[in-house]
């Protein structure tokens, strides 16, 4: 950036709001939450059956809402610049890791709990550390770390395991009822609609990142840093410090996403969470984030896998089951909402209105 260019940056950065910078992510945010709520009305109206069912929609977080927190993780990371693809490895050595503690040797859901925050955080630390302060590229890094995660997996163990140990099983399969909501079966009895655990962690985080994003100082940080660097950095503001914490935060909630997924499945595998980093980034572009950074909401990011696995079950109601045809659409879909963003972005740029 020349000096001239830094003279004409800083004054607008100067003066705008703390909000004013995510004008463009809440026009985003809103075609996502749009696009999506058109979608499954549609898919009620066409197709019916499952859609009708209060059940089949919940279902969406139940078995998603392990993508839901890696997608949060991997929109604070794209906001800043960066790019995080060890995420589905991670999510695959946690949960074996934590099968093999609690079946081996014994172990307690609290501890494996803890194993799974600290692999996660571990990771992210170091991971951050090589691309923030040792200027390493972010994806030669993370994909390092999938590889790496990826091969300790099945140096953990080889074969696919089986949780069976008592208390872990009594919280896996432990339902949240929700009160009024649901459908008669045949018999005419009510079924309410179940909702797991990891439902409620996963809205959670989705809001505390979104408060973060919007309130604290870290979370305008990593827009400024994402929008760019060196006038963040002209700014005062602690460039590395940033894209550090935004990978620390990533892995963690990495760590929190596999005993997430542990809790869905209760099993370790090799081949869990088979790209699921993909999904995710695939979740927070349709979600409104940009891959140049400065434009994100982890709100957009949610509504991104909702999409996402709605267009799955769309094509599943057409009579398309083969695999093929859910990553067409995917790929059709995640097309569109790129050339969307970049037509509306072009348009706000023409007209002088900021990012």
């Amino acid at each position: 950036m020349t000096k001239l260019s830094l003279k004409e940056s800083l004054p607008r950065l100067l003066k705008k709001k703390p909000g004013e910078a995510v004008s463009s992510t809440s026009l985003l945010l809103t075609i996502t939450i749009c696009s999506f709520i058109i979608m499954y009305l549609l898919a009620m109206l066409i197709w019916g059956g499952g859609f009708l069912n209060p059940q089949q929609f919940f279902d969406i977080f139940n078995n998603n809402s392990y993508l839901i927190v890696i997608s949060c993780g991997l929109t604070v990371v794209m906001i800043a610049a960066g790019i995080d693809i060890s995420v589905g490895g991670m999510i695959a050595l946690v949960t074996m890791t934590c099968v093999v503690y609690l079946e081996d040797h014994t172990g307690s859901v609290l501890g494996s709990m803890l194993i799974a925050l600290a692999m996660g955080l571990t990771v992210g630390v170091i991971q951050g550390f090589l691309v923030s302060y040792l200027n390493i590229q972010p994806f030669i890094v993370t994909l390092g770390g999938m590889f790496f995660a990826k091969g300790m997996t099945t140096i953990v163990s080889s074969a696919p395991r089986t949780i069976t140990n008592t208390a872990f099983l009594a919280l896996k399969d432990a339902r949240i009822v929700i009160p009024g909501l649901g459908t008669y079966g045949k018999a005419g009895n009510f079924i309410p609609v179940r909702i797991e655990p990891g439902v409620i962690i996963a809205l959670a985080i989705v809001l505390l990142i979104w408060a973060m994003c919007k309130w604290t100082r870290f979370g305008r940080n990593l827009y400024a840093v994402g929008g760019s660097s060196q006038s963040a950095l002209m700014l005062g503001i602690n460039v590395k410090k940033t894209k550090f914490f935004s990978y620390v935060l990533c892995g963690l909630l990495s760590g929190i996403a596999a005993y997430i997924y542990l809790l869905h499945t209760g099993a370790g595998n090799a081949s869990n969470a088979t790209s699921a980093e993909i999904q995710a980034i695939a979740s927070s572009i349709i979600g409104g984030t940009l891959l140049t950074g400065g434009v994100g909401s982890v709100v957009g990011s949610l509504f991104g896998v909702l999409s996402l696995k709605t267009i799955s079950n769309i094509v599943v109601a057409s009579g398309l089951r083969e695999p093929y045809w859910q990553s067409i659409t995917t790929g059709l879909m995640l097309c569109f909402f790129i050339l969307l963003q970049s037509i509306i972005l072009k348009i706000r740029k023409n007209k002088g209105i900021g990012t």
